[in-house]
C-alpha cells in the first residue's frame, strides 16, 4: 500500500469515527405550559397573588393575580387582574380609592443558547392612574418577561431523568442550542440542535 493510499484510508476511517453533526429538531411548548411557568415563578404567593405594594395584611396595597396568556400573531400577550387600594391607612382601613384594571403586555419570544426568553415588552393597556402605572410599568415590562424564561435543556433533561428506570438505558442530553423561536397555532415552536447520548 502506497503512502497516498494509507493516507486516504486513514482519512476515511477518521471520517467514519467522527461524530455525526447535530440535526435540527422541533421542540413545542404549549401556551398552557408557558402560562403555568409564569404562575409558578411569579404568582406563587398566598392565594396566587403577586404584591407590587404592601402585603396581604396591609390596609393599602396593590397586587396582581390570575395571569392569562394568549398568542396574537408573533407576540405573546399577558393580561393580569390588578387590585389596588390607594390612599392612606387609617385605623386598619385604606381611606382612598379602589381600582381593578386588567393591564396587558405584549412580548416577543426569542432563543439564546439553551434559553427561551421574551423581549421588547410593549405595555398595551394600563390604568388611568399615574401612581398605579408607576408600579405596573416595571412589573409588566421586566418582571413578567423574566419570570417566563424557560431553559429548554433543563426541561428536556428533567423529562429524561427516569429513562434508566423506564427503558433500562441512561439517556443524556449533552448539548442543546436554540436556532429560532416562533408561534404556530397554540404552540411556541423552538428549532434546536442537540446531542443526545445513550448509555
Amino acid at each position: 500500500m502506497t503512502t497516498s493510499q494509507r493516507w486516504a484510508t486513514l482519512c476515511l476511517l477518521l471520517a467514519a469515527l467522527a461524530p455525526v453533526p447535530s440535526s435540527a429538531v422541533e421542540l413545542k411548548v404549549s401556551r398552557k405550559a408557558l402560562e403555568r411557568t409564569l404562575k409558578q415563578q411569579l404568582f406563587s404567593g398566598p392565594a396566587g397573588r403577586y404584591y407590587l405594594k404592601g402585603n396581604a395584611q396591609s390596609a393599602c396595597s396593590v397586587y396582581a393575580e390570575d395571569a392569562d396568556l394568549s398568542f396574537a400573531q408573533d407576540k405573546i400577550v399577558v393580561k393580569v387582574k390588578t387590585h389596588a387600594r390607594l390612599g392612606q391607612a387609617v385605623a386598619g382601613a385604606c381611606i382612598g380609592i379602589s381600582l381593578a384594571p386588567v393591564p396587558e403586555v405584549a412580548l416577543e419570544p426569542y432563543g439564546e443558547g439553551e434559553t427561551i426568553g421574551f423581549r421588547n415588552a410593549q405595555v398595551t393597556k394600563v390604568s388611568d392612574r399615574r401612581e398605579l402605572n408607576f408600579l405596573l410599568g416595571p412589573f409588566l415590562s421586566h418582571q413578567i418577561p423574566s419570570s417566563m424564561k424557560v431553559n429548554a435543556a433543563d426541561l428536556l433533561r428533567k423529562a429524561m431523568e427516569n429513562s434508566t428506570a423506564t427503558s433500562g438505558y441512561k439517556v443524556n442530553l449533552d448539548k442543546l442550542k436554540i436556532h429560532s423561536v416562533q408561534i404556530q397555532g397554540d404552540d411556541l415552536v423552538v428549532d434546536v440542535d442537540g446531542d443526545i447520548s445513550v448509555k
